[in-house]
């Protein structure tokens, strides 16, 4: 899935790995085009060095695609015949990109390699490349949500630990805006993101769509229970009504205290290290999700980030699986988190000591055991923009959350109307 925030926006342009004195002519090797996006364009130039030293009959070609262009290209390419052979892919994007027919099943593959096999992923993560019930990507990194805090605030409200249950963490929210300036809030929770509001909803058990992924699910109890603890932060003024473009510098209103609670991703890591100075690194800390019930912690939160899938058209589909083997190994990528912050999806590579030995990164080790797919149908991400426009009026306060949500599974079957067709005319 593309991030929502964080990374560099990249200029396109091609990378080609640079030949070995004394090898042949590219006219002379087999070309195998990689096409990588935004600070992963960059950064995997440098990873693949060694795998080009170690394939001299191969003409390696990195071509960097800014995020914002990137699904768009996909399509094009596939449409115009002209597709690499292999690709990042945001993993979200899998099943839309599988159902048309562009990406090639690598279930086979995956059995007769030695060095891969899904027991060495996060399994939520891995079931984010099946579509249908065949695998068509392999995860290349991680993404999830955690709770980013303040220690310093939870503790001046009586709290030792970070919370573990709804219950808490709304006690926590209460008592922090009373030691706040009138201005702050205890929690951030940006309006414009989807993801805050659909990870409750999965933390109570919601599925978001049916069983056959025809019909939204938003109106039965699981996620109105999620839908209306979400709302009452907002109506208890413990959340700002304020998109994340809105905020100005959010790192400095966490420094200052006008923020004690971010529900944010992996790349946060950096960001925190970069933008406080060093006598502000003890003011934040990460801890896995608090769930609805404590018995329940950590709370569930999604698999996101990126995968690596091989294009039905490629000429060089043996080449571009070994490359995704080679991206794959631990060692990899350990080396890979070093150069962009990316979480390895191969479990073995949190071993490595910059990440088993950074304190701060825990709790992404933690909450990724603990992790469930977006729901696998192409439209999702039509739906997951509807998630935040028909929640707004709620948050509001202009209407109830009942409302909302009839009007929020109203529009995803509008959404959903080609893909109930399809399977009707498939039966």
């Amino acid at each position: 899935m593309a991030r929502a925030f964080g990374k560099l926006i990249c200029v396109g342009l091609a990378l080609t790995c640079a030949a070995c004195g004394g090898r042949a002519g590219a006219a002379q090797r087999e070309t195998l085009v990689f096409w990588a996006f935004g600070r992963e364009g960059e950064v995997v130039k440098s990873l693949v060095s060694e795998f080009d030293r170690e394939n001299p009959d191969l003409h390696l070609v990195v071509q960097q695609i800014p995020w914002t262009s990137a699904h768009e290209k996909l399509l094009t390419a596939f449409v115009g015949k002209s597709t690499p052979d292999l690709t990042q892919l945001g993993n979200t994007w899998i099943p839309e990109l599988a159902a048309i027919g562009a990406l090639e099943r690598l279930d086979d593959r995956v059995a007769g390699s030695t060095g891969l096999a899904p027991a060495a992923y996060f399994s939520g993560v891995w079931q984010t490349n099946l579509y249908e019930g065949a695998l068509y990507g392999v995860p290349w990194y991680v993404d999830t949500r955690v709770l980013y805090y303040r220690p310093d605030l939870l503790a001046r409200a009586g709290f030792r630990e970070p919370p573990r249950s709804w219950e808490t963490w709304r006690e926590a929210m209460r008592k922090i805006k009373s030691l706040q300036d009138p201005a702050a809030h205890p929690i951030l929770l940006p309006t414009n993101e989807w993801e805050q509001a659909t990870i409750l909803g999965l933390q109570e058990g919601s599925t978001l769509l049916s069983g056959d992924g025809t019909r939204g699910v938003f109106r039965e109890p699981p996620f109105a229970a999620a839908a209306r603890f979400y709302a009452d932060l907002f109506r208890e003024d413990l959340a700002p009504m304020v998109s994340y473009t809105q905020i100005g510098n959010v790192y400095q209103e966490f420094a200052r205290g006008n923020l004690a609670f971010w529900m944010t991703g992996p790349w946060n890591l950096g960001e925190f290290r970069r933008r406080l100075t060093p006598s502000e690194q003890d003011l934040w800390m990460t801890a896995p999700l608090p769930a609805p019930r404590e018995s329940g912690w950590p709370g569930t939160s999604f698999a996101g980030g990126s995968s690596l899938a091989v294009f039905r058209g490629s000429r060089s589909k043996e080449r571009a699986w070994k490359l995704i083997e080679f991206l794959s190994e631990p060692r990899i990528q350990a080396r890979f988190y070093a150069l962009s912050g990316d979480l390895p999806a191969r479990t073995a590579a949190w071993d490595d000591p910059a990440l088993s030995g950074d304190r701060k990164a825990r709790a992404f080790r933690v909450q990724l055991e603990h992790v469930t797919p977006m729901p696998r149908v192409p439209e999702w991400e039509q739906i997951a923009q509807k998630v935040v426009e028909d929640l707004e009026p709620a948050v509001r306060g202009r209407e109830g959350v009942s409302e909302a949500l009839a009007r929020l599974d109203a529009d995803v079957d509008r959404i959903l109307e080609k893909r109930r067709w399809m399977l009707s005319r498939r039966r």
